[in-house]
């Protein structure tokens, strides 16, 4: 319950003060955006998201799972440069390397412990081990991933950034579940057309 409280309250003061630190979006010449597709009049239920109920079970999930709050499952963030999301890494998971085109991420860490990195445009890793407590940012569009290396504890994170619709560019997804010709992959990895298939086989399982 104090680690549902923390993370609430984490959230709050996320989305008040991102909007200056980190904003990336374009401005509007409104107060908000309303939907294009609705006639009834708005009240509070249009600026209220309650997808983040989830994370109050008690239960970790087997595998790394994102619980997002963006543009697309909260419309109302349409137009205010921020967007929210809670990670639950159970031990041993990792969240892939991948990039965030539209915005920086602030990633705070609430429980246990993760390995964090991005690469920079010159392919210089800055890694950190981060602990209860921590922030870490991801700059805008850079390659980076997290990690729970304890195989024993569960870790727990939520991620501000600075726009509405921060999208995601899953790495290994992008290049080997996509339709890149083998030979291009092969050729790329300075391998063979048997090891590129061997990968993809592994990522659709």
């Amino acid at each position: 319950m104090a680690l549902l409280r923390f993370i609430l309250f984490f959230l709050a003061v996320s989305l008040v003060t991102l909007q200056v630190t980190l904003a990336g979006d374009a401005d509007i010449l409104s107060d908000f955006i309303p939907p294009s597709n609705t006639t009834m009049p708005l009240d509070g239920s249009f600026f209220t998201y309650t997808g983040l109920r989830a994370i109050t079970d008690p239960n970790m999930p087997p595998d790394f799972k994102v619980f997002k709050a963006s543009m697309a499952e909260f419309p109302a963030l349409n137009g205010q440069s921020v967007s929210f999301a809670v990670l639950m890494y159970p031990p041993g998971t990792v969240n892939p390397p991948h990039t965030h085109p539209r915005a920086s991420e602030l990633l705070f860490l609430l429980a246990g412990s993760l390995e964090v990195g991005f690469v920079n445009t010159t392919n210089k890793l800055f890694n950190q081990t981060l602990q209860e407590g921590d922030i870490f940012v991801f700059p805008k569009g850079l390659m980076h991933f997290q990690y729970n290396r304890d195989e024993k504890t569960p870790a727990v994170a939520v991620s501000a950034f600075g726009s509405a619709s921060a999208g995601t560019v899953s790495i290994p997804s992008a290049v080997f579940n996509t339709s890149i010709y083998d030979p291009v992959l092969a050729a790329s990895f300075k391998t063979d057309i048997v090891t590129i298939k061997r990968l993809k086989y592994g990522l659709s399982q």
